[in-house]
């Protein structure tokens, strides 16, 4: 497979360094922080309700810990970061780092995307451009497709603040949930939704047949609401629904929305 990648602008990196930056992180995600020595690893900060505020990525590097996240998050980010901080030994600062993504043969500091390694991989660099000089470009249209095909949700798109909740959104499918590290912020939720109840929604992928509508449609089971169309790639979308409602013919405006199974 041709190595290919671009430079995602809309990703930004922030530094957590200090003594404290490990335990004060693991105090408060969603994932282990103990297993940042075996590489990066997918995370989330929830409200302490439970509900989706930010997913990004931990990388170590050094004592340090780089959070990639959506740009137009970070500095929000950052800021919930410090209202927690209190007296940890824990610096919060954002850096001119940049990242790149690509699929096929992973460049040396390049890691596996820890949600599912099929979406390619990642790198956190100070020149971008300089690694991409040499490669091949994927566009980024084709990068959602194989996103949405893979039924990854995405800040902004799937993933809504204060209104997710990270198990419909596939956290534990992604790996970015363990449920044996002990307390974070929205952990009593969020484990009484994995060990009390069946979930009654979720995000779905989904084939669609005609014209697709704008995101945040109204899918429907005859003229039944059955849930929302949340992102359309061509003939593919993710959307978010009732599983009692997720089968037989469903409609999103004047397109026909067909249950599918993630693809291998």
């Amino acid at each position: 497979m041709t190595t290919r990648a671009f430079h995602a602008r809309d990703r930004a990196v922030l530094r957590i360094s200090g003594r404290d930056a490990r335990p004060f992180l693991q105090g408060l995600v969603t994932n282990d922080v103990a297993r940042l020595d075996q590489g990066a690893l997918y995370a989330a900060l929830l409200t302490p309700q439970g509900k989706y505020l930010f997913d990004f990525f931990l990388v170590p590097e050094g004592g340090d810990v780089l959070v990639e996240v959506a740009a137009g998050r970070a500095a929000a980010l950052a800021q919930r970061l410090g209202l927690y901080r209190l007296r940890a030994a824990v610096a919060i600062e954002a850096t001119a780092l940049g990242v790149v993504l690509g699929q096929g043969a992973a460049p040396e500091g390049a890691f596996a995307d820890p949600r599912d390694a099929r979406l390619g991989w990642r790198a956190i660099l100070a020149d971008p451009e300089a690694l991409l000089a040499g490669l091949d470009r994927l566009e980024p249209a084709d990068y959602a497709r194989r996103r949405i095909e893979l039924a990854v949700p995405e800040t902004g798109a799937e993933l809504v603040a204060e209104d997710s909740y990270i198990l419909e959104m596939g956290f534990e499918r992604l790996n970015g949930v363990d449920f044996r590290k002990g307390c974070y912020v929205g952990q009593e939720v969020t484990a009484r939704m994995k060990h009390k109840s069946e979930l009654k929604k979720g995000l779905v992928a989904v084939g669609v047949t005609g014209e697709a509508p704008p995101p945040g449609t109204e899918v429907l089971a005859g003229e039944r609401p059955a849930g929302r169309l949340l992102s359309v790639a061509g003939d593919r979308g993710l959307a978010h629904l009732r599983f009692d409602r997720a089968s037989g013919r469903l409609t999103a405006g004047a397109a026909e929305i067909t249950r599918i199974e993630a693809s291998g």
